[in-house]
């Protein structure tokens, strides 16, 4: 058997003001602080001898391959994203940027979320990525309008009942 897999669909290219100030920050931070102190504790612990045997000198080459990993990830993602600033034209509808409100029209439940781009998904903030079958359902129905969305469970019907651009 194979370890091959297919490439995955590539995300939508697309991120808020604050979200890219954020992948900018952590790039900067990740590449002038941590980066150097973590090299200094490798140069330390393989100063101590033996490295296959030592510890430190082992997990901090990890801790460095990982660092590295996500500064060549930002490195070619922050270039390729486009910033979406300003208002749609009708702030009825919900786009990309959106904190919504829906109803699940099979349970009653009120749901939250946020339309973001797949760079700044958080589940605490109830931020969803523009990607998602939710937010590609909901994009670009006004408020009162009822959508189906195909789900991992299976198909859920949603009715749009506010749209909040702050």
């Amino acid at each position: 058997m194979s370890r091959w897999r297919p490439p995955s669909p590539s995300s939508t290219a697309i991120i808020t003001r604050e979200g890219f100030e954020r992948l900018k920050t952590e790039l900067d931070h990740l590449w002038h602080t941590v980066r150097p102190e973590v090299v200094k504790a490798i140069t330390a612990a393989a100063a101590e001898g033996d490295r296959s045997e030592n510890a430190e000198y082992i997990y901090r080459k990890k801790q460095l391959a990982e660092i590295d990993r996500r500064v060549r990830y930002l490195s070619k993602r922050i270039p390729s994203l486009k910033v979406a600033e300003g208002m749609p034209g009708n702030r009825e509808q919900a786009f990309f940027g959106a904190s919504i409100e829906l109803e699940n029209l099979d349970t009653g439940e009120t749901l939250l979320y946020r339309i973001v781009g797949p760079d700044e998904t958080d589940a605490k903030q109830s931020w969803i990525s523009i990607d998602s079958p939710i937010a590609r359902a909901v994009l670009k129905k006004c408020v009162d309008d009822e959508f189906v969305a195909e789900l991992p469970a299976g198909a859920a019907r949603f009715a749009l009942i506010a749209v909040d651009y702050r």
